[in-house]
């Protein structure tokens, strides 16, 4: 079963008002929106997902321990039109998960994981046409490459998707282990050897297919214009194209003149409209990371809207 990463850390983080508006913008199995819902009697929640088994699985989930929630089917990146024609002007809190959950990645048939064997799909979204086997069989090698390169950060990213062309050329790759066989032979036998060899270009394909870090930024900055004063952006990521975005973006919301920056007092019109709540980011203790091993490489950032 899933299990949330950052619990803890993340719901108290979000320093929650029992009458608040929250929006999880991952909604996954509910294992966060369920701890907001708890300690909201009086307010209100909002989760997004994609995932129909998910959202199901939820709904009766979070029916147990309270009604004022909704969940909407969709991408997060539509989530300032949605809340909007909802009529929420104003959130006191949005946490992203960015991890894919578990079931996702135990389901065999869904093509996550490299160790069970699926036809080639890693779509969240059942729905959409575009997955995992279109990326594998007519990208380009140059197309696969830069890929591999920037959202697995794959070394062996060149020798890798010449792997896959020259492989795809006998016969169309259509299954996850067929794939996996195709990344094992075209990497050093030393390399195999010290991490599972598909681990990063099922990554880079899994984001590929469901556009994660193309959304993510502008989601980020819809999100911090809808937050009410004293609001807070809670942010789980798992790999370091997505922890370098969050970072990045909540420093610029958080940037200081440096002209300024020095004096005792700062004038009120030169202050940001955010503070960092996090200076580093939170990672998982040594309890949970004995307990979960997927939470190894999670990291939590949080900003406050100040003003």
């Amino acid at each position: 079963m899933h299990k949330s990463v950052l619990l803890q850390e993340s719901i108290d983080c979000l320093n929650i008002k029992e009458d608040g508006v929250y929006v999880d913008g991952t909604l996954g199995y509910a294992g966060h929106s369920g701890e907001i819902l708890k300690r909201i009697k009086r307010g209100s929640l909002f989760a997004f997902d994609q995932d129909q088994e998910a959202i199901e699985y939820s709904k009766e989930k979070l029916k147990k321990i309270g009604s004022n929630f909704t969940i909407i089917k969709s991408n997060f990146c539509f989530l300032r039109d949605k809340l909007t024609t909802l009529g929420i002007s104003g959130v006191d809190g949005f946490l992203f998960d960015l991890g894919v959950s578990s079931p996702q990645l135990d389901d065999g048939k869904r093509g996550f994981s490299f160790h069970q064997d699926a036809i080639l799909d890693m779509r969240m979204d059942q729905e959409q046409e575009f997955s995992a086997y279109e990326v594998v069989n007519y990208y380009t090698e140059r197309e696969l490459s830069r890929i591999f390169f920037q959202y697995g950060e794959e070394k062996y990213s060149n020798s890798i998707a010449r792997g896959i062309v020259r492989a795809r050329e006998q016969k169309p790759i259509e299954t996850t282990l067929e794939l996996v066989e195709v990344i094992r032979t075209s990497v050093p036998e030393k390399y195999r050897r010290e991490k599972h060899p598909a681990r990063k270009v099922f990554q880079a394909i899994r984001i590929e297919v469901n556009h994660e870090l193309e959304i993510l930024e502008q989601t980020l900055k819809d999100a911090a214009s809808m937050l009410n004063k004293n609001g807070r952006i809670c942010v789980i990521t798992f790999h370091s194209l997505e922890d370098r975005i969050v970072k990045n973006l909540f420093a610029s919301l958080t940037h200081i003149d440096s002209k300024v920056k020095g004096l005792p007092v700062i004038p009120e019109e030169y202050l940001p409209n955010y503070r960092l709540i996090t200076k580093k980011a939170i990672v998982p203790s040594l309890e949970e990371l004995e307990r979960n091993e997927r939470s190894r490489s999670s990291k939590l950032r949080v900003i406050e809207k100040i003003k």
